[in-house]
């Protein structure tokens, strides 16, 4: 099963982490590993991306861990927290398309 766990810190989304396979098909047919990871990616770069400070990050085989840096100026966290919410979304829809093989787990501290 794919593992994500999504921490928020007073309403706002401050990491992500993704690890494991689904075990839905053999590795490098997965679709859903193949979803998650591209959702996943695709928002780390979004903030690479966009914003000045960078966000501490960790990629390696079936592993990504994102940190976003503390005391992002306004316009920078808006930006981040529209980047996140959205993977947020679209990985909520995948866990409910393909359940049993992700799981996202939200944490509010």
């Amino acid at each position: 099963m794919v593992e994500v766990l999504i921490s928020y810190k007073e309403h706002k989304i401050i990491s992500f982490a993704v690890k494991g396979h689904s075990g839905f098909a053999p590795e490098g047919t997965d679709i859903c590993c193949a979803g998650v990871s591209a959702v996943a990616q695709t928002a780390l770069l979004g903030l690479i991306n966009h914003l000045r400070k960078k966000p501490s990050y960790q990629v390696e085989k079936g592993i990504l861990h994102c940190e976003l840096p503390p005391q992002l100026e306004d316009k920078e966290e808006q930006t981040a927290q529209i980047i996140l919410s959205t993977m947020e979304a679209g990985l909520l829809s995948m866990q409910e398309a393909y359940p049993g093989y992700i799981k996202v787990d939200i944490r509010r501290c």
